[in-house]
């Protein structure tokens, strides 16, 4: 079920968002900016026994143990050619989380700010399964002199990780 836009996290007073983006698989995703601390590169992650599938393991970031998601697992998406070891890792703010975190993406592309004019919040699939998603940003991009939409994939990632956070 898409979120309504009232009083949603991540819209700022003057109307806009600014998220991270980032790959996973073929297609394009963003969390809110200010739910992020770091992006770090892929490091050595140790697996966790009898842990949930999605649950990568852990790292040492800093003398701190952090757990580490595989969002592709966790959304079931096909994986890419991309080698393990050119992933990057998100680490999300513990103050949002109240626990070391971090997800492990293909790519992280930048941090972008969008007008909510540019969120289509109706547009994603109205399932339980997809709770997570706030919406569909339009990016305008430029191929080939002429203009065309990419598509980002808007989630609320504390929706996502709700169960894993709430543990």
């Amino acid at each position: 079920m898409v979120r309504e836009a009232e009083g949603e996290a991540g819209v700022r007073s003057d109307g806009s968002i600014q998220v991270v983006e980032f790959v996973l698989g073929d297609e394009t995703f963003a969390i809110d900016l200010f739910e992020v601390r770091e992006v770090v590169e892929y490091t050595r992650i140790s697996a966790l026994p009898n842990s949930p599938s999605y649950i990568k393991g852990i790292i040492d970031l800093r003398g701190e143990i952090t757990t580490i998601i595989d969002l592709k697992a966790r959304l079931n998406i096909i994986g890419s050619n991309r080698a393990e070891e050119e992933s990057r890792i998100i680490v999300l703010d513990e103050n949002i989380t109240k626990k070391k975190v971090g997800i492990m993406v293909d790519d992280v592309l930048s941090v972008s700010t969008f007008e909510t004019n540019q969120v289509d919040r109706t547009g994603a699939m109205d399932s339980d399964d997809d709770s997570c998603i706030l919406g569909i940003i339009k990016k305008k991009a430029q191929a080939k002199d002429k203009e065309a939409t990419d598509l980002v994939i808007w989630i609320d990632i504390k929706q996502l990780l709700g169960d894993m956070l709430r543990e």
